[in-house]
């Protein structure tokens, strides 16, 4: 298994302090940023003006998760900002090898996400493009939610075409990640994992990073 990455969620963050809120999570791989427009997912966070000012105080990279409809359209304008990783929904797609494409070109890896009802099977011919796919284990939208186990063996299958393709492709999780549940991603498979509440609800946020990394790692060695 790859070296387990842990992305802090900023939607469990303090929004009025945001800066000092990264500054929490330097020792983490990246900073999971969820980009909602109220359409796609009932909630409504931020946008390209406030992404760009994350990139220049962050110390670490972005991750950027598009919880938006017409992500086709959307989608190149955060990886021409610079974040390193910029994650659409394959349900808000229209052309989503195209757009991977479209990413990569502006520098950026490129992500897909499915939400939980979403089978996995109708896009494993697209991972040859992608740089990460992402497993909802929750339904998108809002954080603080439990990890629904029935996800499980979805993760695996995921993992097993991933292992099967050269194991190139990153396979994250979100959703309900705890210490506990972290566990069980971890041995199905999954090597990305986007903490919320996990982190930034814990007293020392870099402590439950280093707690989090240490129980994928255990699980999935």
């Amino acid at each position: 298994m790859p070296q387990p990455c842990i992305h802090p969620s900023i939607l469990s963050a303090d929004f009025v302090n945001l800066e000092a809120e990264l500054a929490r999570i330097a020792t983490a791989d990246a900073v999971h940023v969820d980009v909602m427009d109220n359409h796609f997912v009932p909630n409504l966070t931020l946008g390209l003006p406030v992404v760009e000012r994350l990139l220049a105080v962050s110390p670490v990279p972005l991750d950027v998760h598009l919880m938006i409809e017409d992500a086709d359209r959307w989608a190149a304008g955060y990886a021409e900002l610079g974040c390193e990783s910029v994650t659409f929904h394959a349900e808000a797609a229209r052309a989503p090898l195209k757009l991977a494409r479209e990413l990569h070109a502006h520098g950026a890896r490129a992500g897909m996400a499915l939400r939980p009802a979403t089978p996995v099977e109708p896009y494993l011919d697209l991972l040859p493009e992608l740089d990460m796919l992402l497993i909802m284990t929750v339904e998108p939208g809002f954080g603080g939610q439990a990890f629904l186990d029935v996800m499980l063996p979805k993760i695996r299958r995921a993992a097993e075409a991933i292992r099967a393709g050269g194991g190139r492709v990153a396979l994250q999780v979100d959703g309900g990640i705890t210490e506990e549940t972290i566990v069980r991603a971890a041995e199905a498979g999954a090597d990305t994992f986007v903490a919320g509440s996990a982190v930034y609800g814990a007293g020392d946020p870099e402590a439950a990073i280093t707690a989090l990394r240490r129980a994928a790692h255990d699980a999935g060695s």
